[in-house]
């Protein structure tokens, strides 16, 4: 009986070539095929790499997709800096309601939230710097005196994400660049300088 290994293609990549490789095709498949279609074996014939080297490197399939579809947010969502922690954070999660809108977007937030055994070492890294990248704009909206000092950076981010996972976890409804605009302004209300009381 041939093994996995002889019945793949030609490995032809390795080491960074490989990983590009690798997740660009999970993306692919998960976007041809689905989460239910996306199999590690899919991955790698669509990558033109043995199966068993992606699980040498990944290990699981949850922590391929998790690694592809966090890839592509990252790259999806660049921190900007506009010098208005308004347009910042509004460019910032018009590009997350877009994300999650797509397929892949809302394959990344499933599993990024589901709880499973070979999940929970990667849950908490990854929301941690999800919510530090989306921190910093609002420390330079603080720093310029467009936010009260005492303004919880994290606090702030969470509110305006949390509202678009739940549309796209719970509710079904819309998910727009005009609603992530409408969540910021909702939210930096209550972030803004405020004027101290009269004697």
């Amino acid at each position: 009986m041939p093994s996995p290994d002889q019945n793949a293609p030609p490995l032809r990549r390795r080491g960074a070539r490989m990983r590009s490789a690798v997740l660009a095709a999970t993306v692919d498949v998960l976007t041809a095929q689905g989460l239910a279609g996306t199999t590690v074996g899919a991955v790698a014939r669509a990558a033109g790499v043995h199966e068993t080297s992606v699980y040498r490197r990944w290990g699981t399939r949850e922590n391929l997709i998790l690694e592809a579809l966090t890839e592509q947010l990252d790259a999806a969502m660049p921190v900007p800096d506009t010098g208005r922690v308004r347009d910042d954070l509004a460019t910032y999660f018009g590009a997350l309601a877009r994300l999650l809108a797509t397929a892949q977007g809302e394959a990344l937030l499933r599993l990024s939230v589901e709880r499973d055994d070979t999940l929970p070492d990667r849950r908490l890294p990854y929301w941690t710097e999800r919510l530090e990248r989306g921190a910093v704009m609002v420390r330079r909206g603080v720093e310029r005196g467009e936010l009260a000092p005492d303004t919880d950076p994290g606090l702030v981010i969470e509110a305006i994400g949390g509202a678009l996972f739940t549309r796209a976890l719970i509710s079904g409804a819309p998910l727009d660049e005009h609603l992530a605009t409408r969540l910021v302004d909702v939210t930096l209300t209550g972030a803004l300088p405020r004027t101290p009381a009269g004697p």
